[in-house]
């Protein structure tokens, strides 16, 4: 593909892969960084590509923005959906220092796959290779984890 038929391509595709990221991060914030992103991709790919360039351009900013959220996200839970507005406890505590005082009290083997997760941010297949144990059951501890520390939230808050 020569550059001229390159930045054809391109001046079609910018509005289509705007949206695109758009309707995937949620808003349009950053959805001409990942459509600007998109495009310098394929232009380093420019010299083995052939129109259309449609599925190949949706793809690649798809790809973008996902890799983008992935490193954007919060990956602790840090508040219970029913403690949303939260205020500090009488003593202080913020409720990111509560829930790991609570992971604290967890198991070990609970406590290690909480950690690599929410705090490294690990994913499952990393944790159970790192751990020797399968997916399933990194899997399973995190779940268990999960609810032990919910329960014992709620239940601290309750008895506030």
């Amino acid at each position: 593909m020569t550059t001229d038929d390159f930045e054809r391509e391109a001046g079609r595709l910018r509005p289509m892969l705007v949206a695109v990221a758009a309707s995937t991060l949620g808003g349009a914030r950053y959805a001409e960084d990942a459509a600007q992103d998109a495009l310098a991709k394929l232009w380093a790919m420019r010299g083995d590509l052939h129109p259309p360039l449609d599925a190949l351009a949706r793809a690649v900013v798809k790809n973008l923005c996902i890799d983008y959220l992935r490193r954007r996200r919060a990956t602790f839970v840090g508040r219970c959906p029913e403690q949303a507005d939260a205020p500090p406890t009488d003593d202080g505590e913020d409720p990111f220092a509560r829930v790991m005082r609570l992971i604290d009290k967890l198991p070990a083997a609970q406590q290690v796959v909480m950690r690599l997760r929410h705090i490294d941010g690990m994913e499952t297949a990393d944790i159970a290779r790192l751990t020797g144990a399968t997916e399933a059951a990194v899997r399973k501890q995190l779940s268990r984890a999960r609810m032990a520390v919910r329960k014992h939230y709620l239940d601290d808050l309750r008895h506030e």
